[in-house]
């Protein structure tokens, strides 16, 4: 199953896991619109390869309580220290990863509910100023129907925020269970325990900041309060951090984020890029090179017959025939480079083993920009192309990979795959203006509003592991020039998709 969602302000993170098949090919299709005035020229297709697009993996394994059980083996002596550590970071990073995609739809939901009760006050006290309590009473009986969807709206609201709480709970709490009692383990326990209280008492926060204020929410509320409280008090009583450290927000921020980064380190693999086609770019050079002098010779010889004597028009003939050479030799060779590296691939990237720097998997890149007339059927199908969109520009990305299962850290057969997306390069080509848009309001007011100018960008992803189906969706996204506003899935087919709807 494909995972789009944005990551921040202008990041969009595309996540996967990657089954025991060793081949896999991704194609990403973003289809911009064209008055933005995308181009090669604009942007170049290697400056926007190596400055937007990241790919990340990492091991996984879906057998949670794994690192559990080795906890308990490294206590009795059956396990090394290194194999204890990349167990507990693997166990972090997936709490990690699954904490960071369940909080944020959440996040949106209560800021989403939260304005909804802003707005249902200011229409009471608007009603309550204006002295129409009989017609609020009849407003209230009939808006009956409309509030009991908004009201089991907010229960399974409330619902899914208890269930994820008392998860995040249940986790650390079987996490400290299994405390190493070995002074080599227990300080690499005692990091990840750490940032993993800091880590879930900041998602908290963040989910309490954008609860509503009515009565409903106020049991959850004073729940997550006791448990922000109760993380803080347990990182001050193991003195995890530093007097000094804690007082200073900035501090605790880079301290943290260094300490991710050290639970990250043992479960990422490993990458070396690498450029294709540096000897067949130089062999392009020296034949175009060769070309264009033969011609030159050619022409100095017919010259020289022509003008035996050397005059100023014979100065002038030469000089002519060079400034001809600069000018067809650099158009021949990158005619002839296009031609060669057509549809063959650019980049390759090779995955090592972080602990033993062993090959497991090797994966070949392409990135260009193409026109919607050379898609595939199968893509445009998808894309439900219209008339109006017809001036889109399509960023194209590929990879093919090869897995080598076999290789992989004993007890592991899976690998989950991050790419991000950093579309601010595309966002600057956005213009930065704001309209009004006038409404009427209550009575005869007129309400006039300042709304940011968005675009609407789709992203096609096509996904085939091994011998299976390909698995095809269809995404929207809404953007502006500051930020990603909105990213939907509106179309899904193939393995993990129940029935193929029309995309739209």
């Amino acid at each position: 199953m494909i995972q789009v969602e944005r990551q921040d302000s202008l990041h969009l993170k595309v996540s996967r896991v990657l089954q025991e098949e060793t081949s896999h090919r991704l194609d990403l299709f973003l289809f911009v619109p064209g008055e933005l005035g995308l181009t090669g020229q604009v942007i170049p297709e290697e400056d926007f390869y190596h400055g937007s697009i990241h790919v990340k993996r990492t091991y996984f394994s879906d057998r949670y309580r794994l690192p559990l059980v080795l906890s308990r083996l490294a206590e009795r002596g059956k396990l090394d220290a290194e194999h204890y550590r990349l167990s507990l970071s693997l166990y972090a990073y997936q709490y990690v990863v699954a904490m960071e995609s369940a909080i944020q739809p959440l996040i949106d939901d209560v800021r989403r509910a939260r304005k909804n009760e802003k707005v249902e006050k200011a229409e009471r006290e608007r009603e309550e100023e204006q002295g129409r309590e009989d017609d609020s009473t009849a407003s209230e009986q009939g808006d009956q129907p409309q509030k009991a969807p908004e009201n089991e709206q907010l229960a399974e609201l409330e619902k899914r925020l208890a269930e994820h709480v008392d998860l995040a709970v249940s986790i650390l709490s079987r996490l400290r269970r299994q405390e190493p009692g070995d002074e080599s383990l227990h300080r690499y326990f005692a990091t990840i325990d750490n940032y993993l209280s800091w880590f879930t008492e900041q998602r908290l926060l963040a989910l309490l900041a954008g609860l509503p204020r009515g009565a409903r929410f106020r049991p959850i509320r004073a729940r997550l309060v006791e448990i922000c409280r109760a993380e803080d008090a347990y990182r001050r009583e193991r003195e995890y951090n530093s007097a000094r450290v804690t007082r200073d927000p900035t501090r605790m921020s880079n301290k943290m984020r260094l300490l991710r980064r050290l639970i990250e380190h043992p479960v990422t693999l490993k990458q070396k890029n690498q450029e294709l086609g540096n000897a067949e770019q130089k062999a392009v050079k020296a034949l175009a090179t060769a070309v264009v002098m033969i011609f030159v010779s050619l022409g100095l010889l017919e010259i020289r017959t022509v003008l035996a004597d050397l005059t100023a028009l014979f100065v002038l003939a030469m000089a002519g025939i060079y400034a001809l050479r600069e000018v067809f030799k650099d158009d021949l060779r990158n005619t002839l480079w296009r031609l060669l590296r057509r549809g063959r691939p650019k980049w390759r990237r090779q995955y090592l083993d972080p602990t033993r720097d062993q090959v497991v998997g090797r994966q070949l890149e392409w990135f260009d920009y193409k026109r919607f007339s050379r898609l595939d059927d199968e893509i445009k199908r998808v894309r439900k192309r219209s008339v109006a969109q017809r001036e889109e520009v399509v960023v194209h990305y590929r990879s093919s990979s090869r897995m080598s299962p076999t290789r992989f850290l004993s007890g592991y057969d899976h690998t989950r795959e991050s790419l991000t997306l950093d579309l601010s390069p595309i966002a600057r080509l956005m213009d930065k203006s704001s309209r009004r848009v006038y409404r009427l309001g209550e009575g005869d007011q007129v309400v006039r509003e300042e709304v940011e100018k968005r675009h609407l960008l789709n992203l096609v992803i096509r996904e085939t592991q091994g011998s299976a189906p390909a698995t095809l969706e269809r995404w929207k996204i809404v953007m502006s020039r500051s930020r990603i506003v909105d990213v939907e899935r509106v179309h899904g087919e193939g393995p993990g998709h129940e029935e193929a709807p029309d995309p739209s």
